[in-house]
């Protein structure tokens, strides 16, 4: 893949987010630190994305590398958890970041693992504005930590290909989620960093349906991401008021 222009200012990005992430960069890596449960999440998305993915393009989910010959977009990718999972499966990524810590940690990461992600420091507006399309974009854990929600929607439609399959996971705007993704996990577990998410900038399922639709691309499954306290499991469910990922085709030629 092409080298892209190192740009992180952009509508969609917010300042405080970004300071938030730099000083958590080293530690992406440790399953046991302050990312743990992002690691346990990785292990059921890794499985869901693949089974969506190899039944949309028709690919053998039993292959040793079923993705082979599928480009994918990591937005957000942070230190490449996910990203290096999907070049596991055999596809060519590109992870991208606005937090420079987070892309060298990935990069140094990659190159010990022997994963070949590129990695780019580069808002999502600014990838958009070249000649780019993916088989597969994935918005993993970060409509939530951006501002322009619609600026932010619009540009990821524009770097994938129709045809080809988006992925939405983030946390709903319901106080059941405010409850337990910010009282619960932040302070009353302390699963994760004070801070870590803001209850006004969570989004609705209709939300994100609506940006993407306005765009020709139809949403084909929401499914919930429930979590075991107890266990510190994490599964699928019906429940889609705290946690939910959805899947979305893209039918339709861009709008010029």
């Amino acid at each position: 893949m092409e080298q892209l222009p190192a740009h992180t200012s952009s509508a969609s990005v917010d300042a405080r987010e970004v300071h938030y992430y730099d000083k958590l960069a080293q530690q992406w890596w440790d399953d046991k630190g302050p990312f743990w449960p992002l690691h346990r999440l990785n292990r059921l998305r890794l499985a869901y994305i693949k089974r969506k993915v190899c039944k949309h393009f028709g690919l053998s989910i039993d292959a040793d590398r079923p993705l082979q010959g599928l480009t994918v977009l990591d937005v957000g990718c942070g230190g490449g958890i996910l990203a290096e999972s999907m070049a596991g499966l055999g596809a060519r990524v590109l992870g991208i970041d606005v937090v420079e810590k987070n892309i060298a940690v990935a990069r140094q990461h990659a190159e010990h693992s022997g994963h070949g992600v590129n990695y780019q420091l580069s808002t999502i507006e600014s990838l958009a504005k070249g000649d780019l399309q993916f088989d597969v974009v994935l918005n993993m854990e970060v409509v939530e930590h951006v501002i322009d929600l619609q600026g932010f929607m619009t540009a990821s439609v524009k770097l994938l290909k129709p045809g080809g399959m988006m992925f939405v996971a983030t946390i709903n705007r319901t106080a059941l989620a405010w409850l337990i993704a910010i009282v619960g996990a932040e302070y009353v577990l302390r699963w994760m960093p004070k801070g870590t998410h803001r209850w006004g900038l969570f989004r609705r399922p209709d939300e994100i349906t609506n940006l993407l639709a306005v765009n020709g691309v139809m949403v084909n499954e929401i499914t919930g991401v429930g979590v075991n306290p107890l266990r510190k499991d994490m599964f699928l469910t019906r429940l889609t008021s705290i946690n939910y990922m959805l899947t979305a085709t893209h039918a339709l030629p861009l709008r010029c």
